[in-house]
């Protein structure tokens, strides 16, 4: 997979893309990441890449023909590239979403600052806006790198479990349940006796009921559209049960 990212800011990415996860799936060729530089596509001697909006107001806004040469000139002959606006406005992140991208060949995502973008440059040259959730950062650099991170972990040899992203929280729509590792007993706390029976089916029954408990306690509306077998229906009607007779 290839991932181009325009930003004024690329040695935000340094870091993030040269540690864990990001290493890995670069350093194995499943990751090629670029980030660009805004500025470079500027006509203007002082790399100038944004002006003030028509019609007053505070801040300042991107300009379109740097913006759009950016997009084009990292585009290339690539046209169905998709381009992807970092933007509050946008559709909210999921990890069905992440699938979606993590089966593109190559996509750009655009990071703003000040102000905003120029209205021309969504109609011009963006095909997608996405967004981390209902509030502001300063910058779409935060926002992309989440993106870049939740998608990559679902190529295929990125992480060292096979099919561990299939099992991750929201993989099929419930949250994932509890951990344990050693010691067996910590501060007075032990693990389920389950995890050491050695009895496989009982250790994936235990994980799939702790998974629908988890998700009913704390995200319960993720629920109504989970995929459940009758025998989770029948474990989630306990438990429902259970919470009434503790109520009266």
């Amino acid at each position: 997979m290839q991932i181009d990212v325009l930003t004024l800011f690329p040695n935000m990415f340094e870091t993030v893309m040269s540690e864990s996860m990001m290493w890995k799936a670069r350093d194995r060729d499943l990751l090629d990441f670029h980030a660009h530089d805004i500025r470079d596509y500027s006509n203007d001697k002082w790399r100038k890449v944004d002006d003030t909006p028509y019609g007053g107001g505070g801040g300042m806004i991107l300009k379109p023909d740097v913006v759009v040469r950016a997009i084009e000139s990292v585009k290339g002959e690539y046209a169905d590239t998709p381009v992807i606006l970092m933007s509050p406005q946008g559709r909210v992140f999921s990890h069905e979403v992440a699938v979606e991208l993590s089966q593109q060949p190559r996509f750009m995502l655009v990071c703003g600052h000040y102000e905003g973008f120029d209205e021309r440059i969504r109609e011009l040259a963006i095909t997608d806006e996405i967004s981390i959730g209902d509030y502001v950062l300063t910058g779409g650099e935060l926002a992309a790198m989440v993106v870049i991170d939740a998608v990559v972990r679902q190529i295929p040899g990125v992480l060292g479990a096979e099919g561990a992203q299939h099992r991750d929280s929201h993989a099929d729509g419930l949250l994932e349940g509890p951990h344990y590792t050693r010691p067996a007993e910590f501060r007075g706390l032990h693990i389920p006796d389950v995890l050491t029976s050695g009895h496989h089916a009982k250790v994936d029954e235990w994980r799939r009921q702790q998974a629908i408990k988890r998700t009913w306690q704390n995200r319960p509306e993720l629920l109504e559209h989970a995929d459940l077998t009758d025998a989770d229906k029948q474990y989630l009607a306990q438990l429902l049960a259970d919470e009434d007779g503790a109520d009266t």
